[in-house]
């Protein structure tokens, strides 16, 4: 299995979830979103232990088995897919889930996260 790590599911494995932790250990390939990368880093600029937390995500990314998805011009398309089906169902979910979905659809990757608003994405895996 190929996972993409929704921002709640790194907090999760920082956290030592023992469920997030033998997901991640069993996948094939496991990514980060340049999004959750930046939501990570906003939390950890704001917390008490942004040196610690920095080297922790240093250390997941010396992993050769997890990489860091840059979104690109067909991350934007399926971002537009995704916003315009949403809007359609009048079922919006936040704008960096949005892209976050872009990414794993447009990798086809499942996507590890605790936010139920997710399944309002067609096509999307979700674990």
């Amino acid at each position: 299995m190929r996972l993409l790590l929704d921002t709640n599911r790194y907090s999760d494995l920082v956290a030592h979830d023992l469920a997030v932790s033998e997901r991640i250990q069993q996948a094939d390939e496991v990514f980060l979103s340049l999004i959750t990368v930046g939501e990570l880093l906003t939390g950890f600029s704001l917390g008490s232990n942004r040196q610690r937390n920095e080297e922790r995500l240093r250390q997941l990314f010396d992993s050769q088995r997890v990489g860091l998805l840059l979104p690109d011009r067909a991350t934007a398309q399926f971002y537009a897919e995704v916003n315009s089906q949403l809007r359609r169902q009048g079922s919006p979910i936040p704008t960096n889930d949005i892209w976050i979905a872009a990414q794993a659809l447009q990798h086809g990757l499942a996507l590890d996260t605790r936010d139920v608003h997710f399944q309002q994405v067609p096509g999307l895996t979700l674990v």
